[in-house]
């Protein structure tokens, strides 16, 4: 699938030559797996439109790049295969590593999320013992690693969400890290969340301080706040804790949400991809949706608002 979506991001390239073309063919017949990935990559292309192509673009090459290839290889007389060969394998590394790095959508983990020490897949809860008396539950799509030092307990929360549960009789706090920002604690119970460079804390009880480009702030109990480099350190506010720990029983709780956020979160439990097209995404929602069940979010708003469904495969939905 990886080669396949590099063929596809090649051919919308504008560089796209007849070789290319007559290589993919040949590529396409080593078997009917190849076929039916290029054909499932094509539709994905056509499916999800400007989001994947934007991504796509993003991490082209050069226009440069082909033209000074080509003409490398003709001063040193290489063959047209050798080097149709040669950028067809350069494209495909190109492309997987790119999408490697910055998956499209998040349809995979990122190459630091596959490096972790721990990680959850999606739908996955795990439990981590990080030290005496201090355990973490790692929610879906998770992904931690492991800073500890004899004296100290730490970890760096790479993204996803974290329940964690510090004891008094701890010899040291319990450090978190998480885009930038220090997360410490020497006996509560608090979640930490980092998502696409946000990070959100909340504080069920006791203490938690947090410490973000040389600002610093406390959380007592039923206290949150978050941060980011684009926002900076937001002011405490009262947390919803119901709702933040819904999780934690296999529930999503909301309460007045956009379909659109409402989609943001489902897409970190269920598998595939729900894609909002239009006005959908505005309209509001509320209700309790079981985690091991949210395929029944797409009859609900077919029944509530009238959208229109379109599967694609993957388990990519389209919504409108």
């Amino acid at each position: 699938m990886r080669q396949a979506l590099a063929w596809v991001i090649r051919l919308h390239s504008g560089e796209a030559t007849s070789a290319d073309a007559a290589a993919l063919a040949l590529w396409r017949q080593r078997s009917p797996e190849h076929d039916a990935a290029f054909r499932e990559a094509v539709r994905l292309w056509r499916g999800l439109g400007d989001a994947v192509r934007t991504l796509a673009e993003q991490n082209l090459p050069a226009a440069g790049g082909p033209t000074a290839a080509r003409r490398a290889a003709a001063n040193s007389g290489l063959s047209r295969r050798v080097l149709i060969g040669g950028a067809t394998a350069a494209a495909a590394s190109l492309a997987g590593a790119y999408l490697v790095a910055r998956p499209p959508l998040g349809l995979w983990p990122s190459w630091q999320e596959l490096s972790a020490d721990y990680r959850t897949a999606k739908g996955e809860r795990r439990v981590i013992t990080l030290a005496d008396n201090i355990s973490l539950t790692l929610n879906t799509q998770t992904s931690i690693a492991v800073r500890s030092t004899p004296d100290r307990p730490a970890i760096e929360l790479i993204s996803g969400e974290a329940a964690v549960q510090a004891a008094g009789e701890a010899s040291a706090p319990v450090v978190i890290g998480a885009a930038g920002g220090l997360i410490s604690a020497r006996q509560a119970s608090f979640n930490v969340r980092c998502l696409e460079g946000v990070v959100s804390v909340s504080c069920v009880d006791g203490e938690v301080e947090i410490e973000w480009k040389r600002q610093r702030a406390v959380l007592a109990g039923r206290q949150q706040l978050s941060y980011s480099a684009q926002a900076g350190l937001a002011p405490a506010s009262n947390a919803d804790v119901e709702q933040m720990q819904a999780w934690l029983n296999g529930l999503l709780v909301v309460r007045d949400w956009p379909v659109d956020r409402l989609v943001q979160e489902i897409n970190r439990y269920r598998p595939g991809r729900i894609v909002i097209m239009g006005g959908l995404g505005r309209r509001m929602i509320s209700g309790t949706f079981y985690l091991d069940h949210l395929d029944d979010f797409i009859a609900q708003v077919q029944s509530l608002f009238g959208a229109s469904v379109r599967a694609l495969p993957g388990g990519i939905v389209l919504l409108s």
